[in-house]
């Protein structure tokens, strides 16, 4: 564990030493990096009778686990700045989860439930960190008629009700119509894509009044007529429409490319990954589309001055 923190210490120094902000998950729901299995394992070897994953949002010896967990790395001393995580502002904001699901409630109230607690014990801990939950963007209940823009199936997150919640600062959604819509085309997943980005962007400006960030969407090279410039063009049309939803007045705060990739990282690829030193022309477009969402925040800026 110590080894891992200390090569934590090391990006969050180079971050900082590169003008960069992070955004800090503290669970991943899927099995890559531990994630809800991992603590369904731990509780299991210590004697809890767990039944499985599900157990992760209402067991109370996991719902410990990780509250120990938050603490450990919210107070965490870096070995490198010498800075606490929870005082470095290098760390833009926290994440409860990556990508919550609770098959076995539509309704979203079991993870709503898990959220409001973990949101409040994270900001009991640390508040001067922003703090997501690191939903996909799944309507449910709260609202049926949004459901209709669903992928034709849903999560058990409910965007609207989980995002409610006062300790949630910002929106997140998740786009990959590659997968969610693998029987369609390019022209229907497109579709989808800008929709569930126009969506949101309305629901977070007008019902949450909250920021939203498009925190992982990408176009994976495994699918066979997939090409770079085909990638390319697709991060392209999807900037285009950020861009058009920013000069509304009800934009999104910003994108994050799932993945971002150097060199030699070749065992952790999925298809999605993007090395900039090896693939210029995809370098160019998201290099261009920085500077377009800087020059946004200048002139939101100023208009507030």
């Amino acid at each position: 564990m110590n080894v891992s923190f200390r090569a934590l210490d090391f990006v969050i120094s180079e971050a900082s030493r590169n003008g960069i902000r992070l955004i800090l998950s503290f669970v991943n729901n899927f099995k890559d990096y531990g994630g809800r299995p991992q603590y369904v394992e731990w509780a299991r070897n210590a004697g809890v009778n767990v039944n499985g994953e599900d157990d992760f949002y209402t067991n109370p010896t996991m719902k410990e686990y990780y509250k120990n967990h938050v603490k450990k790395v919210t107070a965490r001393l870096n070995t490198v700045t010498k800075i606490a995580y929870k005082d470095d502002p290098t760390i833009m904001a926290w994440e409860l989860m990556n990508e919550p699901r609770f098959q076995a409630d539509s309704s979203g109230r079991v993870v709503n439930g898990w959220v409001q607690e973990m949101a409040s014990f994270v900001k009991s801990l640390d508040n001067k960190h922003l703090l997501e939950i690191g939903m996909e963007g799944f309507y449910d209940d709260s609202m049926p008629e949004k459901k209709v823009n669903n992928p034709g199936y849903q999560v058990g997150t409910d965007f609207i009700t989980n995002n409610l919640i006062k300790e949630i600062d910002f929106t997140t959604i998740h786009a990959y119509p590659d997968i969610w819509l693998s029987g369609q085309n390019d022209s229907a997943q497109m579709a989808f894509m800008q929709r569930w980005m126009e969506t949101h962007s309305i629901d977070s400006n007008r019902i949450l009044k909250k920021p939203l960030v498009l925190a992982e969407f990408g176009k994976s090279n495994k699918d066979s007529g997939n090409s770079l410039g085909a990638r390319d063009q697709y991060l392209i049309t999807v900037y285009e429409s950020m861009n058009k939803f920013e000069r509304t007045g009800e934009g999104i705060g910003g994108s994050l490319v799932w993945q971002l990739m150097g060199e030699g990282m070749d065992s952790y690829g999925d298809g999605y990954g993007i090395i900039l030193s090896q693939h210029a022309s995809t370098r160019g477009v998201i290099s261009a589309q920085s500077h377009k969402m800087t020059t946004f925040g200048r002139i939101l800026l100023g208009r507030k001055h």
